[in-house]
């Protein structure tokens, strides 16, 4: 007995040595913005859960495992989900079996009390090292998160983007954005001691190949994150919409994004042998019409969707144009859309002059019927309007501010009442309601609050006299559109017209 019991003591033995390297898989998501739900045409958590679950079954026989991970930006981009404060997204994820999400800056764009009810229904961490309470230094959320595996175990860092400062600051109080590759270097020796495998989950921005946001705050990008901090093995990112149909290596790290809106879900397949990544493998997966929805999550979503559809669904008035808020448009040029939102924002203020940010509008309007569901779609960040008194220098140093940003961001200003010549990084012949500016003179001006607390860097308006309207943007859009009835053109003309480009 015991010669067979040694026999098989070193066959053990012998298998373990020659035993192969174990198997993880990890799913990425980033920028799902609400759209919890798949269309005809494919996308939603549905799908992805299916994709999940399969590979689940597949690696389990393996004695493998997975891991699934967000990169921030669950919050802001469907109705459905914005009038639930994404709790169906939360849930929806809880359910999928998420293991960790890092917070993206549009996890801001609500009172902190909605945060912290997020956290309570997704039941799974909520990672920020870098986003911390001022008082008391430390993070507000999870620094990090170990997770074992038995043979091995796998350390995720979640870091935010320092951008959240100037393009969500209202309801940060008193916690703040820290520098993200500081913070990295204070965790990561701590993660390094209790991991194999070391993850940065980050809502930073991959800029490698160009277009860098112009911002009056300083930001850490992924791609110079992998650049200049040794020791991580993979980062999965978020926050700059990428696709990255397969993760690039930069300085031995893989860097990993897939694009947004629960169009696709990332994979990637590690191969881990005493303690180290010795194989991968990484694609993002287009979620297709053809992949099957998980029922499961198909079902309770869908109970989700039906709640309020019959508010959305009003129909407030008809346009027989295009009305056109595409992302790319919005963030460059003045729109017959950005032209009717500014528009409207005088008709329900009296205001002489309207700003409006480009990033605050999110979708066009098809030429058609317009319902409160479009509307809430063009303008989903539950804005009020917000009436300052600004002084003729104040309004130019607003414009000059606005000389200097460069296509392709939020920050770019649609305007009503007003129009200027934009040259050189600054504003001319600048007019109100037809007649030149007055530097010293005070005039209404109406904006949103987000924008009148200084986000997307106006910072000079923070801190001006004025007041809330508590009208909120969407309703006044709303209004607006119901008095104007039918839509039968509507101007798309210049008001800041450019002279030059900024590049």
């Amino acid at each position: 007995m015991k010669r067979v019991l040694g026999i098989l003591v070193v066959m053990i033995l012998v298998l373990s040595v020659f035993a192969g390297p174990n198997h993880l898989v990890i799913f990425h998501m980033n920028d799902t913005h609400g759209h919890v739900w798949g269309t005809e045409d494919g996308g939603g958590f549905a799908r992805a859960a299916t994709l999940i679950n399969q590979a689940r079954e597949e690696v389990a026989k393996e004695g493998g495992a997975v891991l699934f991970l967000h990169a921030g930006d669950v919050n802001t981009g469907i109705p459905e989900s914005d009038q639930l404060d994404a709790v169906p997204d939360f849930l929806a994820l809880h359910y999928m079996g998420l293991d960790a999400m890092v917070l993206g800056n549009h996890e801001f764009d609500k009172p902190f009390e909605v945060l912290e009810k997020q956290y309570e229904v997704a039941q799974f961490p909520f990672l920020g090292a870098n986003f911390v309470d001022e008082k008391r230094g430390g993070p507000v959320f999870e620094p990090y998160v170990i997770k074992d595996y038995g043979d091995f175990s796998v350390g995720i860092i979640g870091l935010v983007t320092e951008q959240t400062k100037v393009l969500e600051p209202i309801y940060l109080g008193e916690n703040t954005i820290v520098n993200a590759e500081e913070t990295l270097k204070k965790y990561l020796p701590i993660v390094q001691e209790k991991a194999d495998v070391v993850i940065v989950l980050a809502h930073l921005g991959y800029h490698a190949d160009g277009g860098r946001p112009n911002l009056s705050v300083e930001f850490t990008t992924s791609d110079e994150l992998a650049e200049n901090v040794p020791g991580v093995d993979i980062i999965i990112d978020g926050h700059s919409h990428t696709l990255l149909e397969t993760p690039v290596v930069i300085n031995n790290v893989i860097v990993a994004q897939a694009g947004e809106n629960a169009e696709n879900i990332g994979r990637i397949d590690l191969w881990i042998d005493d303690g180290r990544i010795v194989d991968w493998r990484g694609e993002v997966i287009p979620l297709k019409s053809d992949i099957p929805e998980d029922p499961f999550i198909k079902m309770f979503t869908d109970a989700f969707y039906q709640l309020g559809s019959e508010a959305l669904n009003e129909v407030v008035g008809v346009t027989k144009v295009y009305l056109d808020g595409e992302r790319a448009h919005v963030r460059s040029d003045e729109t017959n859309l950005s032209n009717l939102i500014a528009d409207g924002m005088i008709w329900k203020t009296g205001a002489d002059v309207a700003l409006m940010n480009g990033g605050g509008i999110r979708a066009p309007i098809e030429a058609g019927e317009i319902t409160y569901r479009d509307i809430l779609t063009v303008l989903p960040f539950g804005n009020t309007l917000y009436v300052l008194e600004l002084t003729g220098k104040d309004i130019m140093d607003v414009l000059n501010y606005a000389a200097t940003i460069p296509d392709g961001q939020g920050a770019k200003l649609h305007v009503a009442g007003l129009t200027a010549e934009m040259k050189g990084g600054k504003a001319t012949n600048v007019k109100i309601n037809g007649k030149p500016i007055d530097l010293n003179k005070t005039y209404k001006v109406v904006t949103n609050n987000y924008v009148a607390a200084g986000g997307d860097g106006y910072t000079m308006l923070e801190g001006k006299p004025g007041y809330d309207t508590y009208f909120r943007d969407a309703d006044a859009l709303r209004e607006y559109i119901a008095h104007l009835g039918t839509i039968e053109d509507y101007t798309s003309e210049e008001r800041l017209i450019e002279l030059d480009q900024v590049k």
